[in-house]
């Protein structure tokens, strides 16, 4: 039988393509680290007090790349390149998703309408890693290889959107509600395409490297355009729904002590 359960299972049995996947969640959290780490720096005068909280969201998302590469090592393995075509964070940003590279590798402070295009990018794709760790969390949770850095990664994702949600409404209480909700649904859109087109490279790699008949890889990629095409008709609305989260102030304070061991 067919399932996310079973999929997941057979992918983390085998070293191969437990390495690529690892490496490939590995390389996105480095990225973010290294995003947010930047816009930190940059925050214009106005919007100072957003630093820590930037700057925590970085330090987690490092955090979250250790911890995939300490789960490779573990194994025995080293890291593997990321083919291109599976690389969502560089995919998003090649799209005109989020702040620009080159802008992050200046000196020039930022802009408040560049906070809130950092907000809104980050709430989108905050929703998708949250979702996908619950989901790597209600079947593996107890697996004893991975439960622990799931539990870890998801609890941080879920702090991530909540904090998003919050200064996204604080911003749209200060006057930037349009803006806010046009780049929230210029976001959306055009992340669950490049989502789409990211899950299958993945599974095509995946494909090849655990020798999935035609038939199996027809039906996985079949099931990723049925996702895309409930997404893109009605889906994508709930990355664009704002609302005060339970977790208040989630990325204020310090980090949380807890251990990184993989």
């Amino acid at each position: 039988m067919l399932s996310a359960k079973s999929l997941f299972q057979e992918i983390l049995d085998d070293d191969r393509s437990f390495r690529l996947f690892c490496s490939i969640a590995a390389s996105g959290e480095a990225q973010g680290g290294w995003e947010n780490g930047r816009i930190a720096a940059l925050v214009p005068a106005g919007e100072r007090g957003l630093a820590p909280k930037i700057a925590r969201h970085g330090a987690d998302e490092d955090k979250h790349g250790r911890i995939f590469r300490a789960l490779i090592r573990k194994r025995g393995l080293a890291p593997v390149p990321v083919p291109p075509d599976t690389d969502y964070t560089m995919l998003l940003e090649r799209h005109g998703i989020g702040l620009a590279h080159d802008k992050l590798r200046g000196e020039r402070p930022l802009t408040v309408p560049d906070i809130v295009t950092y907000l809104a990018h980050s709430r989108v794709t905050e929703q998708r890693a949250s979702e996908q760790m619950r989901l790597l969390r209600r079947y593996f949770a107890d697996h004893p290889d991975i439960g622990h850095a799931v539990k870890m990664i998801s609890d941080d994702e879920d702090n991530h959107l909540a904090y998003c949600h919050e200064e996204l409404l604080r911003l749209a209480r200060a006057g930037h509600g349009r803006a806010i909700q046009r780049t929230l649904r210029e976001c959306a859109l055009t992340e669950i395409r490049v989502y789409r087109d990211v899950s299958l490279a993945v599974m095509a790699h995946m494909g090849h490297l655990l020798g999935w008949s035609r038939a199996r890889s027809a039906l996985l990629a079949a099931g990723i355009h049925a996702v895309y095409a409930w997404e893109r008709f009605a889906g994508w609305r709930r990355m664009v729904s704002l609302e005060m989260p339970r977790r208040r102030d989630a990325l204020g304070g310090s980090p949380s002590p807890a251990p990184e061991y993989a």
